[in-house]
């Protein structure tokens, strides 16, 4: 089961409607948990997600509206017994930060805590690359292995059914049948979390053939200058950065208090987005990660 389940999409301030920042990607058996703000524990229970299901927390930066609910969620992980290790990632310059957060937290829980300060892989399959914001922010791309399609009507010919299609997979070749004769490549699906950032090189490298792309969209294009100033992206941005990296889905989020309603910037985006479908999330949406559309190299 792979989807983003939108825990909140408020920038810097709550509003009625919209929670701060809170995203959980269910990601066959991981559970990754991004940038928490206050308020997250609560949004789990209204969403009909557990606590215990994140395996990994990741930060893209120490502003308060990104992590200040980061005590909370790990106090119920302890509360409902979790065993499993879970792995904090987060911009080294924020230890102090993420350190006085864990500090009220709950003791008890195997929290790994791994900050990092440069681009490259963190976790198998995980990667981040630097955003340009106020202070240090990484986003965070998750990839999975290219691999294989296998095509029924060749694996018929070359006479392979029952448990020798499984042998075949594991060993490569069977009876002189090789593993690429009966089938085509198919690229590993990709999904990518860019946060507070102005136009960079870093949110273009992480968006790049992704299958989803979860982007903030603070600001309308008619506020630029805003964003120019507080180092945020307007919603035209967004939709540029899905159509130059050939996204599938584009979910905007991190929506300024100023927007009571959002189809503004959807359509901003939308005008700029290239092929990517596009949509505007709300508190508490499953979104389903679609298929694969990424070509493989």
């Amino acid at each position: 089961m792979r989807e983003l389940v939108v825990l909140g999409t408020a920038s810097q301030v709550p509003t009625r409607t919209r929670n701060h920042n809170g995203y959980l990607l269910r990601w066959d058996g991981e559970g990754l948990l991004f940038d928490p703000g206050e308020g997250t524990q609560r949004q789990m229970i209204h969403a009909g997600v557990s606590a215990s299901q994140v395996t990994r927390i990741c930060l893209t930066h120490v502003h308060g509206d990104h992590c200040f609910g980061l005590p909370g969620v790990l106090s119920r992980m302890v509360l409902d017994g979790v065993t499993h290790p879970v792995h904090l990632h987060y911009p080294a310059s924020g230890e102090d930060v993420v350190q006085a957060l864990v500090s009220v937290a709950s003791p008890g829980l195997d929290l790994r805590m791994l900050p990092h300060a440069g681009p490259g892989e963190i976790a198998p399959g995980l990667d981040v690359r630097p955003l340009r914001h106020r202070v240090e922010t990484y986003g965070y791309r998750l990839v999975e292995p290219d691999g294989y399609t296998l095509l029924p009507d060749r694996l018929t010919a070359a006479g392979i059914s029952g448990p020798d299609v499984g042998r075949l997979q594991r060993e490569g070749s069977l009876r002189g049948v090789r593993l690429e004769d009966v089938s085509v490549p198919r690229a590993g699906q990709g999904f990518a979390f860019v946060m507070d950032t102005a136009p960079c090189v870093g949110a273009e490298e992480l968006a790049d053939g992704v299958d989803m792309l979860v982007v903030e969209s603070t600001f309308s294009d008619d506020d630029a200058d805003l964003a120019t100033q507080y180092g945020h992206l307007t919603a035209g941005q967004a939709g540029a950065l899905a159509a130059s990296g050939g996204v599938g889905t584009l979910v905007l989020t991190h929506f300024s208090s100023r927007y009571a309603d959002v189809g503004l910037l959807a359509e901003q985006a939308r005008a700029r987005a290239g092929g990517a479908a596009v949509v505007a999330a709300n508190d508490l949406d499953w979104i389903a990660l679609p298929k694969r559309q990424r070509a493989s190299s």
